[in-house]
């Protein structure tokens, strides 16, 4: 096998580890006794995740997920809408609205499943009362210029919205179990799309020392809106979440794992830089260049030339 050989054999292994199809079928939920089964999303992988849920799901499904312009997949029950990205449109506006009804009405028998993955943020904007869409879109803009990290940008984003930080998932009664695709490094999922189904620990006070650290130039509303106890979102330990799940069923960190793992089945010792690397590629592409070369290994290869790694991108 040629170097060009191998580099591509770690790449398919490394896709093949992120297939919807193969990471949903590992992590499907029981179906309910006798309830409904109602799937909800946003990202920009959405409508290829739900696609995947009806070929391994057996059962009846309804539901609707949101999805950028030109991403959208054909699909048997589950309706796909589109909207911008990254900077939010009112089809994100009604896409968030139609989220909320279809889970709003649901019982304690029923199951939501929610296929969340990056670009969810600003798939679905929902500005709280107060503020608007034009609000929010500044405020999309103006993260979007700061060089702030994405967990960071989405824990202002999480407080300005009647949707992300858990408030999706805590306007129904049914049991809600996510299955994330993390783009976010280190993978904690509350900050995937800015955690429409989970909630976290993190404060508007949090949010506002944000805007501070960073220098945020906001609309008034919205400084208004992180000051008051409005903007707080839904706790951790709410009794609302209680039945809730959650999976990353698909991450840099998975696909770089099974990258290595096809390396060393090849005779290659890998060495993964990191999963949470964050800034410019051009720096990073610099360090690499002047990590010392290993000493060649069986197959005559340096393994210098395996390292794997990742620059985040913003949402």
């Amino acid at each position: 096998m040629t170097d060009r050989e191998l580099l591509e054999a770690l790449f398919a292994a490394a896709v093949r580890a992120a297939d919807p199809l193969t990471c949903i079928r590992k992590h499907l939920p029981s179906p309910p006794k006798n309830g409904r089964t109602v799937v909800i999303g946003a990202g920009k992988g959405a409508a290829q995740m739900a696609a995947a849920l009806e070929n391994v799901w057996h059962g009846a499904l309804s539901g609707v997920v949101v999805t950028r312009y030109g991403y959208g997949c054909e699909t048997k029950s589950i309706e796909i809408l589109e909207a911008s990205h990254p900077v939010p449109d009112a089809a994100g506006q009604v896409g968030g609205k139609r989220l909320m009804e279809t889970i709003s009405r649901l019982s304690e028998n029923d199951l939501v499943i929610a296929l969340i993955c990056g670009g969810g943020s600003a798939l679905l904007p929902a500005p709280p009362e107060g503020l608007t869409l034009e609000d929010e879109i500044a405020l999309n803009e103006t993260l979007l210029a700061s060089g702030a990290p994405i967990s960071t940008m989405n824990v202002v984003r999480k407080h300005l919205s009647t949707i992300k930080g858990g408030r999706l998932a805590a306007a129904t009664k049914a049991r809600v179990v996510s299955l994330i695709v993390s783009d976010i490094p280190g993978d904690n999922p509350v900050f995937v799309a800015s955690g429409p189904t989970i909630p976290d620990a993190m404060t508007r006070q949090d949010a506002l020392a944000i805007v501070e650290q960073y220098k945020l130039q906001l609309p008034t509303a919205i400084i208004h809106h992180l000051n008051s106890p409005a903007a707080d979102a839904p706790k951790p330990d709410d009794p609302v979440f209680a039945r809730h799940e959650h999976f990353v069923i698909a991450s840099a960190g998975v696909s770089l794992d099974a990258a290595a793992d096809a390396a060393r089945a090849n005779g290659v010792t890998p060495f993964i830089l990191s999963d949470s690397i964050e800034g410019e590629s051009a720096t990073w592409r610099w360090y690499t260049l002047r990590l010392p070369a290993k000493s060649p290994n069986a197959t005559g290869r340096s393994p210098s030339r395996l390292y794997c790694s990742r620059a985040a991108r913003r949402p």
